[in-house]
């Protein structure tokens, strides 16, 4: 398989069968954001992301995202980056029933632009954008930053990452519609806002019509699902508990839906104070369930304390039913 040398990665000439064009047919549910796992001494550890994907692939997910925020996407070089973006696609280009969604969080809109159209070549079923935002750039360039996108990738959809509090860039639902009517390959919001059920319930009922994923690791869920939210972007570490969650409730069980995510609240009430430490303690989680091998965050990070640490245990202890291996399902 041929690969871009600029980018690492693959430039859609290899022998992977073509996965059947699904729309955003598979972006729905739980999609998690895939954790980067390093040794001890901070080097990536490949055969740690193999073991988190092909995890998360048994939980019933129909997509997973890489690289986010979870993902620690700003303390790797552009090789690992690729690496990862290989390996993944890799494992899910084979998959017709999951879709492989790559963020492109680069901040020049050249590079961005270069990134996702080599990630469609690649394999990407779908396109995470974070808009640009180092020195706070102006709004229209913000725009055109966005457009620019998706344009490049049209129609491979989109899905715009709304995340004020770390990219400073605001955006108003009129502003949104109009990008859809604009760039129907605008699939979906992710949004990680205050009142997150709000919006993404104004985006779903405008003209035309906009689907939304809540973020910041599901803390406003139960308000999403009685809004009708498309899908939730948590990380990786516990998806069995979001998974339980979305099911719960589509299965009309929605009272046991809404208690079990009263029990996780408390739990990400705390870790989402700091989006480092949340990471941190993920990391111990995945670590601690044997996912990957070690906890490690690459510096800057946020250090668990003793109490913290025995939060995770407790979490661990609260949760076993849900998180327990289960023996009888496959590992494909």
């Amino acid at each position: 398989m041929r690969t871009d040398p600029a980018h690492g990665l693959a430039d859609g000439s290899g022998d992977h069968p073509t996965k059947t064009p699904f729309g955003t047919d598979l972006l729905h549910g739980v999609i998690p954001v895939l954790e980067t796992p390093f040794t001890t001494d901070g080097r990536l550890d490949l055969d740690g992301f193999e073991r988190v994907v092909s995890h998360v692939l048994t939980t019933g997910v129909s997509a997973v995202m890489f690289p986010g925020f979870a993902s620690e996407f700003h303390k790797l070089t552009d090789h690992e980056r690729a690496l990862l973006t290989r390996l993944l696609l890799d494992l899910t280009t084979t998959r017709p029933d999951i879709a492989a969604v790559l963020s492109i969080p680069d901040h020049a809109t050249r590079l961005a632009v270069e990134r996702a159209t080599a990630a469609v070549a690649a394999g990407a079923d779908a396109i995470n954008l974070l808009p640009p935002h180092f020195l706070g750039p102006p709004p229209t360039e913000v725009h055109h930053h966005i457009t620019a996108v998706l344009t490049a990738v049209a129609p491979t959809p989109v899905i715009l990452q709304y995340a004020p509090a770390q990219t400073g860039s605001s955006f108003s639902p009129d502003t949104l519609r109009r990008l859809a009517a604009e760039h129907p390959n605008l699939a979906a919001v992710k949004i990680e806002t205050a009142l997150p059920g709000r919006l993404a319930e104004d985006l779903a009922t405008g003209t035309p019509p906009l689907r939304a994923f809540i973020g910041y690791a599901g803390l406003q869920l139960a308000d999403g699902l009685r809004r009708g939210i498309a899908g939730v972007q948590p990380g990786c570490s516990f998806t069995e508990i979001y998974q339980r969650i979305w099911r719960l409730w589509h299965d009309g069980e929605r009272a046991a839906a809404l208690a079990l995510h009263t029990r996780l609240t408390p739990y990400l009430t705390y870790w989402m104070q700091d989006v480092e430490l949340i990471i941190t303690a993920e990391k111990l989680i995945s670590a601690r369930r044997g996912l990957i091998d070690n906890p490690h965050c690459r510096h800057p990070a946020r250090s668990l304390d003793p109490q913290e640490t025995a939060a995770v245990d407790r979490f661990l202890l609260e949760f076993d039913d849900i998180l327990r291996p289960d023996p009888n399902r496959s590992r494909s």
